[in-house]
Order: C-alpha cells, then structure tokens, then sequence
C-alpha cells in the first residue's frame, strides 16, 4: 500500500518564496506509484490550506487562488493526521509522514516539528532538539567546538546596549565582523562590518530579526559545504566551494550568484575534501541531526577547517547545493528524494 505523506510548504517566515520553490521541487519529484502525496501549504499569515490545485502554481505563489481547503494538524494522536475543513463536513486524513519543506523560523527550528511529534506524525529530516540547536548558531559553535571542529572567536549580546559594555571585547575580534541573528536564515539580518562605524546600525538590524545577536570575526579564506544523509548509516556528498568576488554569501547571492560562483566539487585536494567530509559528519552526529542536512565551513589558507553553520533544511530545488552535492556521488535529484524518503520511513519503524 502507499505510504500517506503531507509535504509543508509556505510560512510565516522571511523565507516564504524560498520554499515555494523547494517544495514545488520536492512534490515534482516524489514518486507518485509509491506515495500519495498531499500538498499543505501555509500562507504567511500561517494559515494551512490542503492545496489540491495544479503544481506550477506553487512558485509563482498563485496556490491560494483556488483549490485550497482549509486544514489543520490534529494534535490527537488517535486522528494522526490532518483535520479538512470541507464545505460538506470535517474530514480526517491520516499520515504516514510529514515532509517540512520549511525555511527559517517556524518551520526549521524546530516548531513544526514539535507540533509533529505531538500529533505522532514521523517527521522527515532532522527532529525538534536538532532543528533547535541548529537555527541557535551560539549553541551550534558551542557543540561543533566540543566535537573537535573550530569555530570563529565571537561575541553575544543579549541587549542591543551590550555593545557599548562590551566595546573592548568586541574590537579585539577585529575587522572585518560578521553581526548576525542568533537564529535567522538565508543570511537575513546578517551585516558584514568593514568600519567600527557600521557596528553599531548593523547589531541593530540583527536584533530586528531576534532577540540575541552574535558578532564574528571574519574568517580568512573561503567557504565550502558538505551535503550530509542519513540517520544510523550517515552518506555525505561531494565538498562544494563558494568563490565571492566581493562582500558575502548573503541572500541576494545564494539565489542569484550575480557576483559569486559556486563550484561542485569544490577546487581542493581530495585529502582536504575528505578531512572536510569529517568535519561535517562529526558535527552533523554533534548536533543530533538525522535525515538529511547541509553542513557549511570554513577552509582557510592555511587549510584549517572552521565551522560555520548546519541549514536542517538547504535548499532543495533540482539546482540547489544539497542536490548538486549529492549529484557530485551518482544520486539525481528523484533518486536523492527517494532515498531521504526510505530513510525516514525505516527509522520511523
């Protein structure tokens, strides 16, 4: 019989387009004689919708236009499943599994799948402990640091008035700085700080999107990710390498590369990209992830590794790192799904 899994979409996040076009992938790529699939999409109002329309609606973010039954996730465990609001009455439908395809806050933070776990619905991807602490880059460095791997000398504020407390401690991380969100994606609110006099409106802009801000020190060198799969047995995909002519990997640069290429299989010895395949098992084992993830470091000149961050939920267009990394070790983009799908139903039981 075929398994019954809601794919998530949409959300109440800065990153709302960004999964349209995830999951719009995802849902194109599943393999309908195996799975039936059902599309939920969430409006950035958090409203959840059963959409039963036509797929290429979902990217250009014209799914609400129709099709669209109102729905909700059951919290009894006896139901399992969604609660559709039909103008003929309520109906239940029960899950297999859930597939968030969910970027940013509510959705790779471990929220969604808290409220997942509640209803007994099998989550794909990482759980709630590991989508929290992955989105928390403070505790994130922290764990990294415990499993071996370097990470960036920084400081927190937890007030925006911290700063001027800690002026001392934070010229000593020196220029260039990175001022970020404690947990924010897609390099939302990030600023990179070339003068001391962008400090001060940067941490402000960081703090308008949380409560806790983190400055960096820049790390020299450049940036490479390694796609990581599994939950007992863990497969990583080939190193990738970001190459920036200027500023940073910021959100206009992941989606558009105007100034940046990314190169798969990043431009490095093989025994480098393995000690990196290393590096990112090991955080990925720390920071209790399962299913899939996508960790991304640092590679200096000297060749040291230092950490930079886990995405629970990269990108998942046929075009995105994680896919492409994947591709780099013989898996397209059908097979990949299916693979995360068949790991995530053989933990479930």
């Amino acid at each position: 019989m075929k398994k019954t899994i809601a794919v998530l979409f949409g959300g109440c996040s800065t990153e709302y387009s960004v999964s349209l076009q995830s999951a719009h992938a995802v849902l194109s790529a599943i393999d309908q004689s195996r799975y039936q699939v059902l599309p939920v999409g969430i409006t950035r109002a958090g409203d959840w919708f059963l959409y039963e329309g036509p797929l290429d609606r979902i990217p250009e973010d014209q799914w609400q236009a129709s099709d669209c039954v109102p729905a909700a996730l059951s919290p009894s465990r006896s139901i399992h499943g969604l609660l559709v609001f039909r103008p003929a009455g309520l109906e239940t439908l029960p899950l297999d599994g859930a597939f968030p395809v969910l970027h940013g806050k509510n959705g790779e933070d471990g929220t969604v799948q808290g409220l997942l776990e509640l209803a007994g619905v099998p989550v794909v991807g990482c759980g709630v402990l590991s989508s929290a602490l992955c989105m928390d880059k403070v505790r994130a460095h922290q764990l990294a640091e415990a499993a071996g791997v370097k990470v960036p000398p920084c400081v927190v504020l937890d007030r925006p008035e911290e700063l001027e407390e800690r002026r001392e401690e934070v010229k000593r991380l020196g220029l260039p700085l990175f001022i970020k969100p404690v947990r924010s994606g897609s390099s939302y609110g990030i600023t990179k700080a070339s003068v001391w006099s962008q400090v001060p409106e940067a941490v402000a802009e960081a703090f308008r999107h949380d409560n806790r801000v983190i400055l960096e020190a820049a790390v020299p060198g450049f940036e490479v990710g390694c796609a990581v799969m599994g939950t007992r047995r863990l497969t990583t995909g080939a190193v990738d390498e970001i190459e920036l002519s200027s500023g940073f990997f910021n959100f206009e640069e992941k989606y558009t590369l105007k100034t940046s290429q990314i190169h798969m299989p990043a431009r490095i010895p093989a025994e480098k990209a393995a000690e990196i395949k290393d590096a990112a098992a090991r955080v990925y084992r720390a920071l209790d992830c399962a299913g899939f993830a996508r960790v991304d470091l640092f590679l200096t000149p000297e060749g040291e590794i230092v950490f930079n961050e886990v995405n629970t939920i990269p990108g998942f267009t046929s075009h995105s790192r994680f896919p492409n990394m994947m591709k780099g070790i013989g898996l397209d983009f059908p097979t990949l799904i299916d693979r995360l799908l068949e790991d995530a139903f053989s933990s479930f039981s």
